[in-house]
């Protein structure tokens, strides 16, 4: 588990409570966890992730990552249609341990409310968040 000071937070992005993170791509929102989300949860071995053209409201379970340690829902930060899965991560889980903000990607949403990426915390807010765990 990594120290609160050694952990990546990108100020290019935005995150939830629950620890995910959200960055608006090309008109979607691309999601994934946090690096202290996949610090916590140990070593990824198993990543399941929902089908394109979902529809998933804001905060509802949208898949699961099972590490070593334990199974952890994955809930998402913004609602909308499911456009794309990394389906790398089904080969390679262990991509959401090595690179949670790019490779380690889970899914994009086209987003019903653009707007509601900006009601999650910026990373100075969500460092803050951490520190107060």
């Amino acid at each position: 588990m990594k120290q609160l000071h050694e952990l990546h937070v990108p100020d290019d992005r935005k995150y939830s409570g629950d620890h995910e993170w959200a960055k608006p791509v090309n008109g979607l929102v691309r999601i994934g966890i946090s690096d202290y989300a996949q610090s916590e949860l140990g070593d990824a071995v198993y990543v399941e992730l929902p089908e394109v053209g979902r529809m998933l409201q804001k905060d509802s379970e949208f898949g699961t990552v099972e590490s070593v340690k334990a199974v952890s829902e994955l809930r998402t930060p913004v609602g909308g249609e499911v456009a794309a899965v990394n389906t790398a991560l089904v080969d390679s889980p262990q991509l959401v341990n090595q690179s949670p903000y790019n490779e380690g990607w889970m899914i994009e949403i086209k987003p019903g409310d653009p707007g509601e990426v900006n009601s999650l915390m910026s990373a100075k807010e969500y460092l803050a968040f951490l520190q107060g765990k």
